[in-house]
This record gives structure tokens, C-alpha cells and sequence, in this order.
């Protein structure tokens, strides 16, 4: 009998807190005490993060595996693409990145960098990417196995153009072979591109 007056002790007690933790509950929920959900959007100019493992499914892209001056120096053909976290510009673009990566991660050299660190510095010389940058992101530089650039655009710049210049340096067609120019929402966050009809 001595161990069941413990138990009949704390029924009372716990009867009474019940209700008491719902008020309590519903206060902080009022008041709005917890925070807000994480909200994450392509089409603003808010920080969310890494873009790529965000809206692009792919967090393998930055950092990149190599320099642009080891890439340079290995003779490989290089596509550097200039972006920021914060933009919507390059969050809408990161599928393109992506889909680069799928169809010419081992006969090009995919280097994506933020320009943040490139604002405001001169470029030393043809293996620095402040040489290259412009000013508009997205932008796109594919390079040759020489260390010549072949195709410098900025903006959206067509995955089609890319891959006709990645054709024209290395001699490969894309794999697949295949016209990539629309875009298909996913969901909010993602879209993935889709051959053209």
C-alpha cells in the first residue's frame, strides 16, 4: 500500500497543471513568443543560405573542387560562373549550374564563385576571376584548354549557348544530346530544366 500513495498524491496535482500548460501554450503562441518558420523564397533577394543545396538540390557545387588558375594550368575546359547567395537572379539560375555539372562534370571544370570578395578589385592577371567579373550576375565565362575565353555573357545566360561553346572546346556533345531551354517549377523552391518541345 505504501507505493500506491505516491501515485494518488500526483493525480490531483496533475489534474490541475494540465489546463494551467494549455494556457501557457496558448499565451506564448499569442504572443508570438516562438520564432517565426524559416521562410525561403527564389524570387526575393534574401539570404537563405547555400543556393545550390537549396534550390538547386546540389550542395557539391561550392565550393568549387579546383581554382580557376589550377584549371588553367591542368588545360581543362572551365565554365566559371559569378553569383550571390542573396539574389534572386542567381537562386533562379542555380538549376542551370546544376544541370552543367550533370551533363559536363568530368570533361569541364564547373567553378562557381560568389562576388562578394571579387567587389571593388582589379583583376592579376588571366588566372584571377576579378579579371573576368563584370558586374551582372549571373554571369558565365567558358574557357578554352588554352586559357582562352569563349564565351563571356552575363544575365540568364541560355544552358543551350552553354553547352554549344563547351561542344566547340572539347568536341563532346552534351550528354543526351538534347535542346534544355524550359524551365519546370517543382514546387516554391525548385524547378528543373526540361527539354524544349
Amino acid at each position: 500500500m505504501a507505493r500506491a500513495l505516491p501515485v494518488l498524491m500526483f493525480r490531483p496535482l496533475a489534474r490541475l497543471l494540465k489546463p494551467l500548460a494549455a494556457l501557457a501554450l496558448s499565451l506564448v503562441l499569442a504572443l508570438g513568443v516562438l520564432p517565426a518558420a524559416a521562410q525561403a523564397a527564389r524570387d526575393t533577394n534574401s539570404y537563405d543560405g547555400n543556393i545550390y543545396a537549396l534550390y538547386a538540390g546540389n550542395g557539391s557545387l561550392v565550393p568549387p573542387r579546383s581554382t580557376l588558375a589550377q584549371a588553367m594550368a591542368d588545360h581543362r575546359p572551365i565554365v566559371l560562373g559569378f553569383f550571390l547567395d542573396d539574389s534572386a537572379a542567381s537562386k533562379q539560375y542555380a538549376i542551370v549550374f546544376n544541370e552543367l555539372q550533370r551533363l559536363w562534370g568530368r570533361s569541364a571544370e564547373l567553378i562557381l564563385l560568389p562576388t562578394d570578395p571579387l567587389q571593388d578589385r582589379k583583376g592579376q592577371g588571366a588566372a584571377d576571376p576579378a579579371t573576368y567579373w563584370k558586374g551582372v550576375i549571373p554571369q558565365v565565362v567558358v574557357f578554352n584548354q588554352d586559357g582562352k575565353a569563349v564565351l563571356d555573357q552575363s544575365g540568364p545566360v541560355s544552358i543551350d549557348a552553354i553547352n554549344a561553346a563547351l561542344t566547340e572546346v572539347t568536341g563532346l556533345k552534351p550528354q543526351g544530346d538534347v535542346t534544355l531551354s524550359l524551365n519546370l517549377d517543382v514546387n516554391e523552391l525548385n524547378s528543373e530544366i526540361v527539354p524544349s518541345r
